[in-house]
């Protein structure tokens, strides 16, 4: 029964990673497209293809650390809630069953340093390929199409 609870949570993790990648993306579609303009003038002063793409890849791998950073607060910040309701549950009683008999299930929940900084490494690469697609796109915008276009 465990097995399939692990693997529904992967399932679950892995679609959420999915979602968030397709949601930057379009994201980062929206940033290229309400900048062209500004990449036209950056590529008529000489900016690099390489810049370009840097400077839209940048930005995507920002959005999802700083929503990640966020996720991760608010996933210890749960757990510290749920640890402290037990904690009352127990304190209240002898045994660890909350108030209508249940056995209390996370009696101390924690987050391992390990988990948190994979997660942290794996947002970083999927912000980055998140990015990718409009980076490329910005990078071939041509400049004088970009000026003209509104």
């Amino acid at each position: 029964m465990f097995g399939s609870i692990g693997l529904f949570i992967w399932l679950i993790g892995i679609g959420t990673l999915i979602s968030g990648i397709v949601g930057v993306s379009n994201i980062m579609m929206i940033v290229v497209k309400e900048r062209t303009r500004e990449i036209g003038v950056r590529k008529a002063l000489g900016a690099k293809p390489s810049s370009v793409v840097s400077l839209v890849l940048s930005e995507a791998v920002s959005i999802t650390l700083i929503a990640g950073y966020f996720g991760m607060v608010f996933g210890v910040a749960v757990m510290e809630v749920v640890d402290y309701i037990n904690d009352q549950i127990i304190a209240n009683q002898a045994e660890t069953t909350d108030s209508i008999g249940n056995t209390v299930m996370f009696l101390n929940p924690n987050a391992d340093i390990g988990i948190a900084i994979g997660a942290t490494v794996l947002l970083v690469i999927c912000g980055a390929i998140a990015g990718l697609i409009p980076a490329l796109k910005a990078a071939r915008i041509k400049p004088i199409e970009a000026l003209r276009y509104e």
